[in-house]
C-alpha cells in the first residue's frame, strides 16, 4: 500500500513539475519578476512596507534647514528601514547644497584674507545638527540590521523544518495517520507557516516554491478523500478568482504606485495564504492573473517614463539657468550699484536652480559641477571688480583720515567767524570722497563726527550766550527805525549825504540781531532806498551806496549764503550785458559805412551801447567789492 502511494506520488511529482514549468509565461515574466523582487525585499523586513506610506518629496528643491527638519521628522516617526531611501536622498541633496555653500565661503575667505599662512575654517551649526541626526539614524539602522540577521536566520531554519515536516507528511512516514489527521496536520503546518516571520530575500522564492510544491503534492495525495479535497480546492479557487477581480479593478486606479503596491499584496496572499486549486484551473487562472500583472507592470513603466520626462524637463531648466548665470558673469559692470544688481539677479537664479527639481541620476553630478563652475566664474569676476576698487577705497581712507586730523586740530579753536567756514568746507569735502574699507568705515566716521560735533556744539553754546545781546540789539534797531521814519532831508546835498551815512554807521554799531528777526534789515534798506532816491546823486553813486550798506549787513550777520547768491547773480548780469554790447556792435557792422554818420538809428544804437557799458562798469565794481570781502 505504501509503495503504491509512493508510485502514485512520483507520477504526481513529475506531472506537478511539468505543470510548474508550463506556468512560466515568457512574455509576462518581467512583470512577475518585478512583483517577486519587491515581495522578496519586503518579506525580508516587514518595516520596509511602511515606506509606501511615506511620500518621497523632491528633496533637491528644499533648503538645508528644511532638509534637516525633514530628516529629524523621519527618524523620530518611522521605522528605520522604511525611511532608508528617503534618508539617502535627503543626505545627497543636503551635501550638494552644503558643498556649494562652503565653496562660496572658501572663495570669499581667499579674496579677503591677506595672511598667506591662514587656513580656511567655517563653523556651520546646521551641518553639526544634520550629522547628529544622521548618526542617530545609522545607530538605529545598525541595531536593526544586527537583530534582523538573527531573526532571518532563525526564521529560515524554522521554515525549512516546516517544509521537511510537510514533506514527511506527504511521503507517509507515519502510516498510522488517517486522512482527517493528515488534513489537520497539514492545516496546522500552513498556519505556522503564515506566522513564521521574515527570511533572507535571496531565499524567498526558493523556499516558497519548495513549500508550495509539497502543498500541491499533499492535495494530489488527498484524492482518496475526494469530497473534502474538492471542497478545499473550490474554496481556494473562489479566493483566487476574487483576487483576479480585485486586480482588474486596480488597473483603473489613478494612483499607479498605490495600485502596484496592492497588487504586490495580492500576489503575496495568492502565494502564501491560499492553497492550490484543481489542476484543470491551475494554469488558466494563473495566466489570467499574470496577464493583469503584465498590464499593471506596463502602466508602472509608463509612469516611470513620465517621471523620466519630468526629470529631463528639469534638466533643461537647470541647464538654461546655468547658461544665464554664465552670461550674467560675463557682463561688463563697472560700478558698485551695478554689481549689487547683478548679485540680486544671481541670488534669484540660484534659488530657481534649487527649486527646479530632480534631474536624471546619471547627469546629476555633472549638472551640479556645471552649476558650481558657473557660480564660481561669476564670483571670480565680481571679486576681481571689488579687488580693483579696494585700492581706491584705501586712497579714500587716507583722504578722510587727513580731514579727521584737520577737524581735530580745529575743534577747540575760539575764532568761530574764521573757523566755521573751514569746518563747513571740511564737511563738504568729506561728502565728496567715496567709500572706504568696511572695517574702517564706522570707526573713522565716528571720529570725524565727534570732532565736528564738538566744534559746533561749542560754537552754538557761545552763540546762545550772546542771544540776549542780539535781542537787545533788535529792540534798539526797532526804536532806531521808528526815529528814522521821521527823518527829512534839508535840501543841502552834502549835509543830507553825511546824515544818511551817519544813520548807516549808527545802524551797524547797534550790532547783530537774532536770525529769525533779520527781516528788520529789509525795512531799514527800504527807508535808505527812499532817501537815496531823493538825493541828487548819480545813478552809480546811489547804487554803490545801497550795495555797500547791504554788504555790510551780510558781513555783520555772517550771511555767507546771501553773499554767494549775490556774487552768482552779478556774474550772470555781467555776462548778459557783455553779450548785449557784442550783439549791438555786431549789428552796426551790417549798415553801410557811407550812411553811418548821418543815420539816426546808428546814433541811437551807439547811445544804447554806451549805457550798457556804464552798467557793465557798475556791475564789475560791485563784483570787485564782493571779492574784497
Amino acid at each position: 500500500m505504501l509503495e503504491e502511494k509512493h508510485d502514485n506520488l512520483q507520477e504526481a511529482d513529475g506531472q506537478i513539475q511539468e505543470s510548474e514549468m508550463e506556468q512560466v509565461v515568457v512574455e509576462n515574466q518581467s512583470a512577475q519578476d518585478a512583483i517577486d523582487h519587491s515581495n522578496a525585499e519586503e518579506s525580508e523586513d516587514d518595516s520596509v512596507q511602511d515606506k509606501h506610506e511615506i511620500p518621497m518629496l523632491d528633496y533637491e528643491t528644499l533648503s538645508m534647514e528644511e532638509l534637516a527638519d525633514e530628516l529629524q521628522k523621519l527618524v523620530q516617526q518611522h521605522k528605520v528601514m522604511a525611511i532608508k531611501d528617503h534618508v539617502e536622498e535627503i543626505k545627497k541633496a543636503f551635501l550638494n547644497h552644503f558643498h556649494h555653500f562652503m565653496d562660496e565661503k572658501r572663495e570669499e575667505f581667499n579674496e579677503n584674507n591677506t595672511d598667506e599662512n591662514a587656513e580656511f575654517e567655517y563653523h556651520f551649526p546646521l551641518k553639526n545638527k544634520f550629522d547628529a541626526i544622521y548618526d542617530e539614524y545609522k545607530t538605529q539602522r545598525n541595531q536593526h540590521y544586527n537583530q534582523l540577521q538573527k531573526n532571518l536566520k532563525n526564521n529560515l531554519t524554522y521554515r525549512s523544518e516546516l517544509i521537511e515536516e510537510l514533506k514527511n507528511l506527504v511521503d507517509g512516514t507515519d502510516e498510522t495517520l488517517s486522512i482527517n489527521d493528515m488534513f489537520k496536520k497539514a492545516n496546522d503546518i500552513r498556519e505556522r507557516w503564515k506566522n513564521a516571520g521574515a527570511i533572507p530575500r535571496d531565499k524567498y522564492n526558493i523556499v516558497w516554491n519548495n513549500y508550495h510544491f509539497h502543498i500541491e503534492r499533499f492535495y494530489d495525495l488527498m484524492h482518496l478523500d475526494k469530497e473534502a479535497r474538492d471542497l478545499d480546492l473550490k474554496n481556494n479557487l473562489d479566493q483566487k478568482l476574487a483576487i483576479i477581480e480585485r486586480a482588474k479593478i486596480l488597473l483603473n486606479e489613478e494612483d499607479v504606485m498605490k495600485a502596484f503596491r496592492e497588487l504586490q499584496l495580492l500576489h503575496r496572499v495568492w502565494k502564501e495564504e491560499i492553497g492550490p486549486v484543481d489542476r484543470e484551473h491551475r494554469e488558466t487562472i494563473w495566466n489570467e492573473f499574470s496577464e493583469i500583472t503584465k498590464q499593471m507592470h506596463d502602466k508602472r513603466e509608463a509612469y516611470f517614463g513620465q517621471a523620466k520626462e519630468r526629470e529631463n524637463e528639469n534638466l533643461a531648466k537647470k541647464n538654461q539657468i546655468i547658461a544665464q548665470i554664465i552670461a550674467l558673469g560675463e557682463e561688463k559692470i563697472n560700478s558698485h550699484n551695478g554689481w549689487q544688481g547683478q548679485i540680486k539677479k544671481m541670488e534669484a537664479l540660484r534659488d530657481s536652480f534649487f527649486k527646479a527639481g530632480k534631474v536624471p541620476s546619471e547627469v546629476n553630478e555633472a549638472t551640479w559641477a556645471n552649476f558650481k563652475n558657473a557660480v564660481r566664474s561669476f564670483n571670480s569676476n565680481k571679486n576681481a571688480f571689488y579687488k580693483d576698487i579696494k585700492h581706491e577705497q584705501h586712497e579714500n581712507l587716507t583722504k578722510k583720515m587727513a580731514l579727521v586730523e584737520k577737524a581735530n586740530a580745529l575743534k577747540d579753536n575760539e575764532d568761530f567767524q574764521a573757523t566755521t567756514p573751514i569746518m563747513k568746507q571740511i564737511q563738504e569735502d568729506w561728502k565728496k570722497i567715496g567709500h572706504v574699507p568696511r572695517k574702517n568705515s564706522d570707526k573713522i566716521w565716528k571720529e570725524f563726527k565727534d570732532a565736528c560735533n564738538h566744534y559746533f556744539d561749542r560754537m552754538h553754546a557761545v552763540r546762545n550766550s550772546e542771544s540776549n545781546e542780539e535781542i537787545a540789539a533788535f529792540d534798539k534797531k526797532k526804536e532806531f527805525l521808528d526815529q528814522l521814519k521821521d527823518f527829512t532831508l534839508s535840501g543841502d546835498h552834502k549835509t543830507d549825504l553825511d546824515a544818511i551815512k551817519g544813520h548807516i554807521e549808527a545802524w551797524k554799531a547797534i550790532g547783530r540781531v537774532p536770525f529769525n528777526r533779520r527781516h528788520i534789515e529789509g525795512k531799514f534798506n527800504k527807508i535808505l532806498d527812499a532817501l537815496f532816491d531823493k538825493l541828487s546823486l548819480s545813478k552809480k553813486d546811489t547804487e554803490m551806496m545801497r550795495f555797500s550798506a547791504k554788504i555790510d549787513q551780510w558781513v555783520e550777520n555772517e550771511d555767507g549764503r546771501s553773499i554767494e547768491k549775490e556774487q552768482f547773480f552779478i556774474r550772470k548780469k555781467i555776462d548778459e550785458v557783455q553779450n548785449e554790447i557784442f550783439q549791438l556792435e555786431n549789428n552796426i557792422q551790417f549798415i553801410s559805412s557811407s550812411s553811418k554818420g548821418e543815420n539816426p538809428f546808428i546814433k541811437e544804437v551807439q547811445k544804447n551801447i554806451e549805457r550798457h557799458k556804464e552798467d557793465l562798469k557798475l556791475w564789475k565794481e560791485k563784483l570787485s567789492k564782493l571779492r574784497e570781502i
